[in-house]
């Protein structure tokens, strides 16, 4: 019983953490009164790799659920959090590195200049869109996957 609760629970709680993170967050940190953009990314940098850790701990969790309770997820439903987790992997394990890599040469030179000489970055790069994508993805495949589970729970 209780993985039928994982099931139904942790998909809407990742949708909430990225929404939350992803969505609301990281846009409004960048007008926060005296953030620089170096900062600005040097937080991100932190948040987003502990938020992929955390989004790892919640797939195993629901792979195992999953793996307990096969029956409570449909065809759908399974796909669904396939492609979230396939996101995931791709956003942890080539994206947010290759961002990092960027992010960090940012950082390392904006500490270089002094505090009135403004540090130019390009912000919207082929991965950094990737990345976001891969966010929408997983934003519009958990809640689904989600009520598949609770209506497949429910039936």
């Amino acid at each position: 019983m209780f993985a039928v609760v994982l099931l139904v629970i942790l998909p809407f709680v990742w949708f909430g953490m990225i929404t939350a993170i992803s969505f609301i967050e990281t846009p409004l940190k960048f007008r926060a009164p005296g953030m620089t953009h170096a900062l600005g990314v040097g937080i991100g940098r932190i948040v987003f790799k502990v938020l992929n850790l955390v989004e790892a701990v919640l797939a195993v969790l629901i792979l195992g659920a999953w793996t307990q309770q096969p029956d409570m997820v449909s065809l759908p439903a399974g796909i669904l959090l396939a492609l979230s987790m396939v996101a995931l992997v791709l956003q942890t394990v080539v994206l947010r590195p290759a961002m990092g890599h960027r992010t960090k040469a940012l950082s390392d030179t904006a500490l270089t200049h002094s505090g009135s000489i403004a540090v130019k970055a390009k912000v919207a790069t082929l991965t950094h869109i990737s990345y976001i994508s891969a966010e929408l993805v997983k934003v519009a495949a958990l809640p689904i996957a989600g009520i598949l589970v609770l209506l497949e729970v429910a039936a």
